[in-house]
């Protein structure tokens, strides 16, 4: 039914939740894939110890698994995450005073209100990573334009020098390339929205 070996066979989270309520093994491992990354990177953010931050997200799972058949279909499945995450810290806080405190102190003077720079760096290296993957998709030239636009931050005219073609040219290719890709997030969109 579903590819868990494939981010782009992710289905929506209502539907990964109702599935998980009939304890679907498959589609429970498809909210792991798609959440572990978020909550270990939230975890050790407080936490500053890859083993305790990997054991929260394991138990942060375990519990999700155990109370799933009590979770609205309609929730925020990621805020719901993120929430438990917290709860799970707080209490490995007060299991373990000396050796967190001092670190959930420092994370809270460098984290904003609403926590968002966490969640952006987040974003912004999923994005990232969608947007190389895109741009391998294009043709060979298209591909080669953009990779030395963005990885290299070259100019319209080094290009055009390096590659042979005119600036006129390369300015073309680019363009398409843009039109490509945005058609590409398009329909990243739909699949996750």
């Amino acid at each position: 039914m579903f590819n868990t070996k494939n981010p782009d066979s992710f289905g929506d989270d209502e539907a990964m939740i109702l599935l998980s309520k009939q304890k679907d093994k498959e589609a429970f491992t498809i909210i792991y894939q798609k959440y572990h990354r978020y909550l270990y990177a939230l975890a050790y953010r407080y936490l500053k110890d890859s083993n305790m931050a990997e054991d929260t997200v394991q138990q942060v799972f375990v519990k999700l698994w155990e109370i799933i058949h009590e979770i609205d279909i309609e929730i925020n499945l990621k805020n719901y995450l993120y929430s438990m995450t917290k709860n799970y810290i707080l209490n490995q806080f007060r299991k373990h005073k000396e050796t967190i405190s001092l670190n959930y102190i420092n994370v809270q003077t460098e984290i904003s209100d609403d926590e968002a720079d966490i969640v952006k760096l987040i974003e912004n290296v999923e994005l990232s990573d969608l947007l190389h993957k895109g741009i391998d998709n294009l043709p060979n030239q298209k591909k080669e334009i953009c990779k030395m636009k963005i990885d290299d931050n070259k100019s319209n005219q080094e290009i055009a020098d390096e590659m042979g073609l005119s600036v006129n040219t390369v300015k073309s290719h680019y363009q398409e390339a843009i039109k490509m890709l945005r058609v590409y997030f398009k329909q990243i969109r739909l699949m996750f929205f």
